[in-house]
Parts: structure tokens; sequence; C-alpha cells
């Protein structure tokens, strides 16, 4: 499962998210909770490949039809 959540930087509860997670600069994607991507929007195929890397790195049995 994957679970999406997006802050507003607007709000104590964003501000909040944003330092718990360690982000330095927006735009930021955190995946477990993990800073991934810095000051950076990657591209679709760049974000999927990342995805499906944890994914895999959780589930070592399981597969995933296209």
């Amino acid at each position: 499962m994957i679970d999406v959540s997006e802050w507003d930087m607007r709000t104590l509860e964003g501000i909040k998210r944003f330092k718990e997670i360690g982000a330095k600069s927006l735009p930021g994607i955190a995946m477990d909770n993990e800073i991934v991507y810095s000051s950076i929007i990657p591209g679709q195929e760049i974000l999927k490949e990342e995805i499906l890397k944890r994914f895999r790195k959780k589930n070592p049995t399981k597969t995933i039809q296209p």
C-alpha cells in the first residue's frame, strides 16, 4: 500500500512535518520518512523506479504486474 500525503507549508502542521523529516528546502519528496528528493521534483519514470525499488526491498517475494 502506498500512502500519499501533502503538507501546506503555510500551516503549523506543514512546518512541523517539514522539520520532522529533516527537509532543508522546497520542493521535496520524502519516502519512508526519509528525504529522497530535495529542491527538485523528479520525472515520472525516475519517481516510479524509486517507488518500485523501495517496494521490492520491503516485499522481496512479491511481484508487480504492469
